[in-house]
C-alpha cells in the first residue's frame, strides 16, 4: 500500500479523512500489522485508483 499512496503522493493522514478510517488504522494497513478486510480494499483501492492486488505484495507457496 506504501507504494501506491507514494504513487498518489497522498499520506497515510489524507487517507484516512477520505475514507473515515482512523490514521492509527490507515498505519497498521500500510504495515500489514492488521489486514485488510475486503470492504476496506475495495475502498482504499477505489480512492488510490488500483486494483485490490496491488494493496498487497502476494507471496505464492508450494504448500
Amino acid at each position: 500500500m506504501k507504494q501506491r499512496l507514494d504513487e498518489r503522493r497522498m499520506t497515510q493522514s489524507e487517507l484516512s479523512r477520505i475514507t473515515g478510517y482512523s490514521r492509527q488504522l490507515v498505519s497498521h494497513y500500510s504495515t500489514r500489522r492488521t489486514l485488510m478486510s475486503p470492504e476496506a480494499m475495495k475502498t482504499i483501492s477505489y480512492v488510490l485508483r488500483c486494483n485490490m492486488d496491488s494493496l498487497y505484495e502476494w507471496e505464492w507457496s508450494d504448500q
